[in-house]
């Protein structure tokens, strides 16, 4: 024996090696340690929780490998249903006319249709002349690329994106095997190839091994089985998977995160002496890429909740093709009362604009406005995140007619009140697409003649108009304690009757601030007294109808 005696070493004999060789044990062992070693084989929990951990986030993983696809075809898809044009005589996408009286065309390498140059990629590859593709091709060759298609000469298992799908024990996820873009598409659209054929720039990339093909396929029956029984072992002996084992971290992986869709500078001024919130939206950096370039077209929208509306949403211009995009815009609300300011949130959102298909969302943030001092500009560099619900219930913004601001002034060198209509501001949509067309009519009765009507001009489709124009009543002062003004609003409609949208009645029969602003108007002689008023949708008398 050689060795001291906590460490011993067996020199074996003749029938030891014998022995040995039919157990095949080894030429040498250590003596005091072969139980021991026999014991250790087996797993124990920790072990196996460990095990059961890697195979549940290597299912997740595929998973999401096969959302990330999924996505991409649908993409594509989309591009394809927005084509409108048929490829000779017209641009294939956008279906302007081609030849010359139209726009100069160029010819897709791969689906050989008809396109305009803005609807057309110039592709170089290494060739001597300038090749095109139109861009449903282009980005064809970019999901074969992305998703690993032209190595396997067919796409992957992917998962198309739906909101309802979800991936744990006994959910079906609608997939699609991987064997062409065919399986998503509808026969017969004008760029899509055949089931199981690569993009032809793509098909001379040569044939696969018999051994690629035979991975792809899956295992035996035999060791499926044998994987099988093994996975039914774990499972009678590990305990339930805690909620961190379900759903593992993530970070690094092709996600969307809140931290892979960029950050958004911006400041806001609430202006309380003209009821005005100010937004400047300054710049975002690392936004998500969007397009097939690995770009983006960004712009940002903003607009106040609860009560989101076309009356109350503002955009910035789109910048083109940039994830660090710099605006330097500042959108303003008029009409923000203080109350808004401790009830509403303004939402500003990051969308990038697309062409071919609906605009596509990138992230948002929120911001209450009851956070903002009045008259004090606060700047804010906020992370964007996931679309979040809007809460329409109990939505009483809904139920307003929009806002006017009214200024009254009664002159007394000229003996007289002169009214103006400044502006209006978040109007009822009265129109099919959204809009309205609105002007502004005044009236001071009692008035036994019936002349002391006025009308703005008419604004064209806008829930935002701006009139800037006074009109003028002769009458002593003495009389203004029995006069009432009313204004309404209307949306101006040709061949019918016209629309009416709101109004608001000052004097000494009114309350709250309508009646404040006409006793400040009288207490003040020949000064300009501005406010804010909203309307109703109570219609004044006969004499208003319009």
């Amino acid at each position: 024996m050689f060795g001291n005696s906590a460490d011993q070493w067996v020199c074996p004999n003749d029938r030891q090696l014998a022995l040995r060789a039919k157990l095949q044990t080894g030429w040498s062992v250590h003596t005091f340690r072969t139980e021991r070693q026999r014991k250790s084989q087996a797993l124990d929990v920790r072990e196996l929780d460990v095990i059961v951990g890697v195979m549940r986030r290597a299912e997740q993983l595929e998973h999401r490998e096969q959302c990330r696809v999924g996505r991409l075809v649908d993409r594509l898809d989309n591009m394809k249903k927005s084509a409108v044009g048929n490829g000779l005589t017209q641009c294939l996408l956008c279906g302007e006319i081609l030849g010359l009286l139209g726009l100069p065309s160029v010819i897709c390498q791969d689906c050989c249709k008809k396109v305009c140059t803005k609807c057309g990629v110039e592709s170089l590859r290494g060739q001597k002349r300038t090749q095109w593709l139109c861009k449903i091709c282009s980005e064809q060759r970019e999901v074969w690329k992305r998703s690993g298609a032209w190595f396997y000469k067919s796409l992957p298992k992917y998962v198309y994106p739906t909101k309802e799908a979800t991936w744990g024990p006994g959910a079906v996820p609608r997939s699609a095997e991987g064997g062409g873009l065919a399986a998503t598409g509808t026969p017969g659209r004008s760029c899509g190839w055949a089931h199981g054929k690569a993009p032809p720039a793509l098909s001379r990339a040569g044939s696969l091994h018999s051994s690629s093909s035979q991975k792809s396929e899956g295992p035996p029956p035999e060791q499926a089985r044998h994987e099988e029984d093994q996975d039914r072992a774990l499972g009678a002996t590990a305990p339930p998977p805690s909620k961190k084992e379900e759903e593992p971290d993530m970070e690094g992986y092709d996600s969307d995160d809140s931290t892979t869709l960029g950050t958004l500078d911006f400041s806001l001024l609430y202006d309380q002496e003209n009821n005005a919130l100010h937004c400047t939206i300054n710049k975002a950096k690392g936004l998500k890429p969007m397009d097939h370039n690995g770009l983006s077209d960004p712009y940002v929208k903003v607009h106040l909740l609860p009560g989101a509306s076309k009356a109350n949403k503002l955009r910035t211009k789109t910048l083109r093709n940039t994830l660090n995009p710099v605006w330097s815009e500042t959108l303003t609300y008029y009409g923000i009362t203080d109350e808004d300011m401790v009830r509403k949130t303004l939402r500003i959102s990051v969308c990038d604009e697309d062409k071919f298909r609906h605009n596509e969302f990138i992230g948002e943030t929120r911001i209450p406005l009851k956070k903002l001092k009045p008259n004090q500009t606060k700047n804010f560099s906020n992370c964007l995140e996931k679309q979040l619900p809007i809460d329409k219930t109990d939505d009483k913004s809904l139920e307003e007619r929009g806002r006017i601001m009214i200024s009254l002034k009664y002159s007394s060198q000229k003996c007289g009140l002169i009214v103006g209509i400044i502006r209006c501001a978040h109007l009822a949509a009265m129109d099919a697409n959204g809009f309205s067309d609105p002007y502004v009519k005044t009236y001071l009765k009692p008035d036994e003649n019936k002349k002391s009507k006025h009308k703005t001009a008419v604004k064209k489709k806008t829930l935002n108009p701006e009139f800037n124009e006074e009109f003028f009543y002769e009458i002593k002062y003495a009389d203004l304690t029995k006069k009432t003004l009313e204004v309404t609003v209307w949306d101006y409609d040709i061949g019918k009757s016209n629309d009416f949208i709101g109004g608001v009645s000052l004097g000494i029969n009114a309350n709250g601030e309508r009646l404040k602003h006409w006793f400040d108007c009288l207490k003040n002689k020949d000064k300009k007294i501005e406010r804010w008023h909203t309307l109703t949708n109570e219609l004044p008398g006969s004499v208003f109808s319009d």
